[in-house]
């Protein structure tokens, strides 16, 4: 396996990534659990599974890893009852080392004895586990073990621990800056397994051997021991999606509800010392369970096209019932956003931004040389009610699989038309993994084209593509 690490923006095209299939865990959010365990709603597994997320399997493989999927998609989609191709445990697995499977990772690292012995007593530690289930648990196989991690099920029935469903977000366990790995810090105790476990697979785990020293960790200062449980923000909490590597010497760091100040303070001082940013933009949002991570609020389309939440705008949304004098005395409560950038050679003296345009306008122009003017997207059309109803369903949380080509959920018709008027091609997944298949088209010929992914039941979830991935490799923009 090429175990190459480089990320240097957010629409080279992609590589390598880390995603992990819906396990049966999600089938297990029930009402009473659903908020604590970061859920809206409860899901429907089945449906996630065989009419969303696998075609979500199946589109990244033609882009990244096509050997595995070329010439086979009748054959996969006729056993799609049995579902073995998409299965992490089962022997015919699609096993790709371009869409890298996080619990086959997990697996392998657990057929060390040594390590299995530890992460077995360490899972069984943070959840309270009897030592009885620790000592059965030490018996079970790696792929056995994997899967019971993850799902909180053992042998398919027995419910040991707490599911932790929230791990098919595998932007949040980690990011890759460069050749780094900045590993996270959950600021919810529901998540707190898989930081544990993503521990273990880039420390253990062959792929990132030759970057060992290359894995950045945040630790707490002393004070934050100390601190009462109100003050959240002076404790080092980061979650991925709230991490941008914008240009090869840019990083974005969001400040929300799961990234606390400290933790951007911290980011940026080991940015600078490293040598590996010589800035990075601190982007502080609401606390608002709307946002959850600035890449809920805005993404890369391509160098010079951004899509985002009118609210951080400077043109106001659009409302049907508003008039004249309502819009220039501006009555409508907008959102604030504030937005300090950092220099390594100056960092006493912060550059502020009024705006979430201003700041993305400097990006394409100063860090990637854009000539033509900037274009924004955004959420809904930036019209009234639809500016935040397709926000909620993850409008802005766009994934890139190359410049100019994303994937987004096929309800959030505003937005699209917005895509759509700003000269980019529309098509569903279905129709797009036809016409690979068949010849018609190839990944080469696509440009410019939102690819629109079914999602009745995966945006309940809370989560777009981009929080669906964790980018290893992504080629430097223009190659």
């Amino acid at each position: 396996m090429d175990n190459k690490l480089s990320v240097t923006s957010e629409i080279g095209t992609l590589k390598r990534l880390l995603v992990h299939s819906p396990d049966s865990g999600l089938g297990k959010v029930v009402p009473s659990k659903a908020q604590d365990w970061l859920f809206e709603d409860i899901v429907h597994l089945a449906t996630i599974r065989r009419h969303e997320y696998d075609y979500y399997t199946k589109i990244l493989l033609y882009f990244l890893d096509p050997s595995k999927i070329k010439g086979k998609l009748s054959a996969i989609d006729a056993v799609e009852a049995d579902r073995s191709f998409y299965k992490p445990e089962h022997k015919d697995f699609f096993r790709s080392d371009k869409v890298v499977e996080l619990q086959w990772l997990l697996a392998e690292v657990l057929e060390n004895p040594e390590i299995l012995s530890k992460l077995v007593a360490s899972v069984c530690a943070i959840e309270g586990c009897t030592y009885q289930t620790q000592k059965e648990l030490q018996a079970y196989t790696p792929v056995e073990l994997a899967k019971t991690f993850v799902s909180g099920t053992a042998n398919n029935k027995e419910l040991l621990f707490a599911p932790i469903p929230n791990f098919i977000f595998t932007r949040d366990i980690g990011i890759t800056i460069k050749d780094h790995v900045l590993l996270n810090k959950p600021a919810k105790k529901a998540r707190t397994r898989e930081a544990l476990l993503a521990k273990y697979i880039f420390f253990h785990h062959p792929l990132f051997a030759s970057y060992q020293q290359h894995i950045i960790e945040l630790a707490d200062s002393n004070h934050s021991f100390l601190m009462p449980k109100e003050d959240d923000d002076r404790k080092i909490t980061l979650e991925g999606g709230d991490i941008m590597v914008v240009s090869e010497n840019h990083l974005l760091v969001g400040v929300s509800e799961r990234t606390s100040s400290e933790a951007a303070v911290s980011i940026t001082n080991a940015m600078f010392e490293k040598g590996l940013m010589d800035k990075v933009t601190i982007v502080k949002i609401p606390k608002k369970r709307d946002y959850m991570h600035i890449d809920t609020v805005f993404t890369q389309v391509k160098r010079d096209v951004w899509v985002m939440l009118g609210s951080f705008s400077r043109k106001s949304v659009k409302h049907e019932d508003e008039n004249a004098i309502e819009r220039i005395l501006e009555i409508r409560k907008e959102e604030k956003i504030k937005i300090l950038q950092f220099h390594k050679k100056c960092p006493d003296n912060p550059v502020s931004f009024e705006s979430l345009e201003d700041l993305l306008v400097d990006i394409s122009k100063n860090d990637l040389h854009c000539e033509n003017e900037v274009k924004f997207l955004f959420s809904g059309n930036n019209e009234f009610p639809y500016d935040a109803r397709e926000q909620w369903t993850d409008s802005c949380n766009l994934l890139a699989l190359k410049e100019g080509v994303v994937l987004g959920y096929d309800r959030n018709d505003k937005t699209t038309e917005a895509f759509k008027n700003a000269g980019f091609a529309i098509i569903h997944v279905k129709e797009l993994l036809q016409q690979l298949e068949d010849g018609t088209t190839n990944i080469n010929s696509i440009k410019d084209t939102l690819i629109l992914m079914p999602s009745a039941e995966l945006s309940r979830a809370r989560g777009g593509f981009h929080c669906m991935s964790m980018p290893l490799w992504r080629e430097p923009i223009g190659k």
